[in-house]
């Protein structure tokens, strides 16, 4: 095809005088490329926004995703603050209605308490009261007689005798209290107020007896005895209550409760006793197995342990003793030896063969102690040569003849040093 019909076909008619048909094919293709390549960069923009819509979409979704379970998470997190705060909250309830409680334990306690010191209190000042009126009434009985028996018109003053007795008993009692208020001792004021008494009832049984009727005198006499002895009664027991001095039933009560407890102390301790001689012996016979064990299992060793704890004065082989036995016979801890080693080498090997999926080269020097090795005495047979060596039968490498070289200079120049 001519230039001519070329440029024929791409105008569709003739080319104007002048016109150079191969520039104008040239700048066709250079279209052309340019097209394609214009073509080519809108598919491939078109591409990279598609991917970058995708992306985009990707990354969309992906958010959304990182979002809802960020939410589920804060929803997750809010609901266990809140299932925290009301679990504190019915700790903090429960805290503050123990808490009221035991305030309201511990008042009606103390209210209890007071209300029963307060009975107690007025119990003894009624108990006070009474035991002071039975004290008069008993002088108003016993002193008419006491005083008829000390009349006497030439002595009067005598009548003065029955009110020094009564009003003496009384007063020594009121030292009696006095003292033991003052933490000194008071039983002779008790004795010298029973003292009294005793003379007066014995002057109105007398008199009442000579001058009156036998229930007079032992009326009147008991009266002298009874009105010091309930007050001194009522004295001693508060004495009592605020030494803190046990009656004779919480004597009797203390006394078993200290019986018990020896008793269970001496149980206890006979508790103990067995239990300490049971584990005394048991730890004998694991001593006692744990000797023929290892005089069983390791005689060379156990033999020479027996010779060294009696160098050592020692009466048995102790664990220091049979460390340092084993460690002179198998040179190693008791827990080491030779085989144990050798064994656990070849462990080693298997389970390294194992992991790398290669067959397990046992060498010679792991091989068990009891399994015989296979030796062979080492027999050197020359080569069989036909006649004498000569010299340059034998080439050596360039390497071999200057390390040569060099050794036999190194001799010459130690021979030749004096």
């Amino acid at each position: 095809m001519t230039a001519t019909s070329i440029e024929k076909k791409v105008n569709g008619h003739a080319p104007a005088p002048g016109f150079d048909a191969v520039a104008l094919a040239k700048a066709e293709a250079i279209r052309t490329k340019a097209a394609a390549e214009a073509e080519a960069a809108r598919i491939e923009a078109e591409a990279k926004a598609e991917a970058e819509r995708i992306k985009a979409a990707e990354e969309a979704r992906k958010q959304k995703i990182a979002n809802d379970k960020a939410e589920a998470r804060a929803r997750e997190e809010q609901a266990a603050r809140e299932a925290r705060i009301a679990k504190l909250n019915r700790e903090r309830a429960e805290e503050e209605r123990a808490a009221r409680e035991a305030r309201e334990k511990a008042a009606a306690e103390t209210k209890a308490e007071e209300a029963q010191a307060a009975e107690v209190a007025a119990a003894e000042e009624q108990w006070r009261k009474y035991a002071l009126s039975f004290y008069v009434v008993c002088s108003v009985v016993a002193l008419p007689v006491q005083i008829a028996a000390f009349y006497n018109p030439n002595a009067i003053w005598l009548m003065a005798a029955p009110i020094m007795l009564e009003g003496g008993a009384w007063v020594v009692l009121k030292g009696a209290r006095a003292a033991a208020a003052g933490h000194r001792p008071h039983w002779h004021y008790r004795l010298i107020a029973w003292c009294l008494a005793f003379i007066a009832a014995g002057i109105n049984l007398w008199h009442g007896l000579h001058a009156f009727d036998p229930a007079t005198a032992i009326g009147t006499a008991f009266a002298s005895i009874a009105g010091p002895g309930v007050y001194d009664l009522h004295e001693h027991g508060q004495l009592r209550k605020r030494d803190g001095k046990l009656s004779w039933r919480q004597r009797r009560a203390a006394e078993k409760a200290a019986k018990k407890e020896a008793e269970r102390k001496a149980a206890e301790e006979a508790r103990r006793a067995a239990e300490k001689e049971a584990a005394e012996k048991a730890a004998e016979d694991a001593r006692r197995k744990l000797a023929e064990a290892r005089a069983k299992e390791f005689p060379k060793v156990w033999e020479h342990a027996l010779r060294l704890a009696a160098a050592l004065g020692e009466t048995t082989v102790t664990e220091s003793v049979w460390k340092r036995a084993h460690r002179d016979i198998e040179g190693a801890d008791p827990s080491e030896s030779a085989d144990i080693i050798r064994l656990r080498n070849a462990a080693e090997a298997r389970v390294e063969a194992a992991r790398q999926k290669r067959p397990v080269n046992r060498p010679s020097s792991q091989a068990a102690s009891q399994v015989p090795g296979a030796k062979k005495p080492r027999v050197y047979n020359p080569p069989a040569r036909r006649g004498k060596r000569t010299k340059g039968d034998v080439k050596f490498s360039p390497a071999a003849r200057r390390a040569a070289s060099l050794t036999a200079k190194q001799t010459a120049a130690k021979k030749d040093t004096p």
